[in-house]
């Protein structure tokens, strides 16, 4: 195939590779959550075979779901991703549903990410609570002017922070299995924190497992760059299938590495699990090297997410559902330089004032049962267009689907009874959409007629 990039009428131009697909699945899930989340799972699981056996199902509901909505990205390879799947399945309500939630929760996940950016920019440079916040704006403001300006600098820029974080991940893990003996880590727990002292097990792997699930998330993202990917019906599903094969096996590698040194106990004992576990190195050691990791994916996972999600708006506003304007690609840059300025306004608005643990638990509860309804897409148009040519079908077909959406429906009930507030919000903010979906089209529908009417005689 020519080198050449093929450019859509939209105005976007197909110039990303599979490896770039790759890259951008490796690094917007694998974010903090590597170095966050296993303390909290194994406060919640209390026994080695359940804290691998969540990391293990959670990786295996989100393979289920890369495989299921590979072969939506096949059939339709174009810009917006699973605003386009849930469009074509079940019609322009449900879709602008999810494009209102991701206006909701897409920007709080940029400045959860940036925010701790800035966290561990504070090791080498220190600073208060206002200069943290002017970092973290800083910084989404000059990953939106990189993505505005080429998506072929934006990919170079993935591509070198993914390659970065490949590396990096597997020297650590490397240390943790073959360097650093478990007998010399000064920093072993032979206990688990009080607090966790009287465990609800169905509870705490509900919690567990929501946990692990964000960690996991991220994957979908790429199906947005569907209107910029070469051979779309080929690199697609190759991408979301083999970045989640990647990320499933670097973390059980890692957490498994975070075991063999300090131990369930030890792990559960320290929310700073990495430091924790390369502290026999010398605590200065541990902690330079842990927050360079950080910050290199957070700038992947950032960057990555800049350059993905607000594709959505820009197929919105194609579909006539969202402002116009956000809808145009920059004539010589061909980004959607409007949908992605607009998405950094809002996250560095975010960034004023709100904390990460707020910012992350909004963003999971918010998006999760709209994956969950794009895959169940996948049934209702094997039905409604069974004549449609399908590049891609996905393996295991019905059970592998089944199963994501299976699990999906758990994890919500799992939401619901542990965390009720934040399930019902999350439904709240929802179903206010609906209002909003009528009064636009209502609105649009207006300016439409008003500019078809003929100007009344002289």
């Amino acid at each position: 195939m020519s080198a050449e990039p093929v450019r859509e009428k939209a105005g976007l131009v197909r110039r990303l590779g599979p490896f770039t697909g790759v890259m951008v699945v490796l690094g917007i899930v694998i974010g903090t959550g590597l170095y966050r989340v296993p303390s909290l799972v194994a406060l919640d699981v209390h026994s080695t075979v359940l804290f691998y056996g969540v990391w293990i199902v959670g990786g295996g509901i989100a393979l289920c779901g890369a495989l299921s909505v590979a072969e939506l990205a096949a059939l339709y390879p174009y810009a917006g991703g699973l605003y386009v799947y849930i469009r074509e399945a079940f019609g322009a309500l449900p879709a602008f549903l999810f494009g209102w939630m991701w206006l909701l929760t897409d920007p709080i996940s940029w400045a959860a990410q940036s925010l701790i950016f800035s966290e561990y920019l504070a090791t080498f440079l220190p600073m208060g609570n206002v200069a943290r916040h002017v970092a973290s704006a800083a910084l989404i403001a000059g990953v939106a002017l990189i993505q505005i300006r080429s998506v072929g600098m934006g990919a170079r820029v993935q591509d070198f922070f993914g390659s970065i974080k490949l590396v990096t991940l597997l020297v650590l893990g490397f240390l943790l299995w073959f360097w650093v003996h478990p007998a010399t880590a000064a920093v072993r727990s032979s206990h688990v924190p009080a607090t966790a002292a009287a465990p609800d097990v169905f509870g705490g792997l509900m919690l567990a497992l929501l946990a692990v699930l964000w960690a996991y998330d991220g994957w979908e993202n790429l199906t947005a760059l569907s209107g910029e990917m070469r051979e779309p019906e080929r690199n697609l599903p190759l991408s979301l299938i083999i970045g989640t094969l990647l990320v499933l096996a670097l973390y059980l590698g890692i957490n498994g590495g975070y075991l063999h040194i300090l131990s369930l106990s030890g792990v559960a004992a320290h929310p700073s699990v990495a430091v924790a576990s390369l502290a026999s190195f010398g605590s200065l050691f541990a902690t330079i090297s842990v927050a360079l990791l950080v910050m290199v994916s957070v700038l992947g996972s950032l960057n990555g997410s800049v350059m993905s999600d607000p594709r959505v708006f820009f197929a919105m506003a194609e579909d006539g559902l969202f402002f116009r304007r956000v809808g145009r690609a920059h004539r010589r840059f061909h980004t959607p330089h409007v949908a992605i300025l607009m998405d950094a306004i809002l996250a560095i608005v975010f960034v004023s004032f709100r904390s990460f643990a707020d910012l992350a638990a909004a963003y999971v509860l918010g998006i999760w049962p709209f994956l969950m309804l794009a895959v169940l897409g996948l049934f209702w148009l094997r039905r409604k267009r069974p004549h449609l040519e399908r590049p891609y079908r996905v393996w295991g077909y019905p059970w592998v689907p089944g199963i994501f959406i299976l699990a999906s429906i758990l994890v919500l009930l799992g939401a619901l009874w542990q965390k009720p507030f934040d399930v019902l919000v999350s439904l709240g903010l929802t179903l206010v959409g609906i209002p909003v979906y009528w009064t636009w089209q209502r609105t649009h529908r207006r300016l439409l007629e008003s500019r078809l009417e003929p100007e009344p005689p002289a």
